[in-house]
């Protein structure tokens, strides 16, 4: 009885945190988003004149609505550890990134490592189930171009197609440079005991952080956005190679989240902020497309390989917490990652200022047009004409 006693004010202090954290990001979401689709609405002439500059603004505006979900982890302690290669020497070049998946989390996470990463975000594009399209963040997702894909066997065929015709009409058109992408196909819980069934089938690694990717849509991607050469060979090679204009898929980013003890986040967690503060490691291997296959089944043995050594990566941080030293280092290296309290107390100021004159806007106007609405106003005798 004593403890529970004692335990009473950090529990009712916990509650009311959490109370204030999900009424801000409410709050948040009512006028960040609203905003966001004021601005794409007012800038359509732009889109008509110069396409180029209109998705360019709209890329700056969804990496500050991505940050500001990222602010709601930063504050509560949730940072990001990085390992391996620094991804900020090909930020500027077209990447897909392959990440594991084991929570709704790993993508709050990735909202938040890739923010200092130039203008990753703004160009980026994401994979995601179909079920986040009715999100609240859906609709911006819509509008930014990234594409719901729907799991299962009977929709696989189907899906790869219309990711490929979404890739065709959105990838270049707007700008875009980065694809988000988890091959696994779900959450580790969920998908761990089908991806051991399959691999004792047809003998394949026993596998237990991480499940056997599909390669599907990773195939479709390399297929619609790897440049060919004259000699057919796919363009890539070192980034000091690389001209400045060269088109074309030019790196894969094998990414590996980690949690402690293996205790992923989800986004309720993220939003409520209700668990201690907690560190996310995140690894990174660059690979030219170059070393990439592009045929079925090399591509299949290729991304197999891949997740054995996310199983060894995870093993040891599992083990030691910590990731293993890169080939041709002896120890390895942790970089911290940091958002700016300044950068994040900016964009959400101008979130709720602009929230507020869109919301000012709209009741004024609704005001002056609606018809039930009688005003005797004169202003150097001037009487303004809304449309009803």
């Amino acid at each position: 009885m004593a403890m529970t006693l004692e335990e009473a004010p950090w529990l009712g202090w916990l509650l009311v945190k959490a109370l204030m954290r999900f009424a801000f990001m409410v709050a948040n979401n009512l006028v960040a988003i609203p905003s966001y689709i004021c601005y794409v609405i007012i800038l359509q002439p732009l889109r008509v004149l110069d396409s180029k500059r209109f998705w360019y603004i709209e890329g700056i505006m969804y990496k500050w609505l991505l940050g500001m979900v990222a602010s709601w982890g930063w504050y509560a302690g949730y940072t990001v550890m990085e390992w391996g290669e620094d991804i900020k020497a090909v930020s500027k070049d077209e990447a897909v990134m392959l990440v594991n998946h084991q929570a709704t989390g790993d993508v709050c996470t990735l909202m938040m490592c890739l923010q200092d990463k130039g203008l990753v975000v703004a160009q980026m594009m994401w994979l995601m189930d179909h079920i986040f399209k009715y999100t609240n963040f859906g609709i911006v997702s819509l509008v930014h171009g990234d594409f719901f894909i729907r799991q299962g066997r009977s929709y696989r065929d189907q899906q790869l197609l219309l990711l490929k015709k979404h890739l065709e009409n959105n990838y270049r058109s707007r700008g875009r440079k980065w694809i988000v992408l988890f091959p696994e196909g779900g959450f580790l819980r969920k998908r761990r005991e089908t991806s051991q069934a399959f691999a004792k089938k047809n003998n394949l690694p026993f596998l237990t952080h991480v499940t056997l990717p599909r390669s599907g849509a990773t195939k479709i991607i390399l297929n619609a956005l790897v440049a060919q050469q004259e000699n057919g060979s796919p363009a890539g090679g070192d980034a000091k190679e690389l001209d400045s204009k060269s088109e074309g898929l030019q790196w894969i980013i094998d990414t590996t989240i980690a949690y402690p003890k293996a205790e992923p986040i989800d986004i309720q967690t993220w939003i409520l902020g209700y668990r201690k503060p907690t560190v996310t490691h995140v690894h990174y291997r660059i690979f030219p497309i170059k070393d990439v296959p592009l045929e079925t089944d090399d591509l299949n043995n290729w991304l197999y390989q891949r997740f054995i050594e996310k199983e060894d990566l995870l093993s040891h941080f599992y083990e030691t917490g910590a990731f293993p030293p890169s080939k041709g280092h002896k120890e390895a290296v942790s970089r911290e990652m940091t958002l700016s309290n300044m950068w994040i107390f900016l964009i959400q100021s101008f979130a709720f200022l602009s929230g507020y004159m869109c919301i000012g806007s709209g009741f004024f106007i609704s005001n002056w047009s609606s018809p039930a609405c009688t005003r005797e106003v004169i202003i150097q005798d001037f009487t303004p004409e809304l449309p009803l």
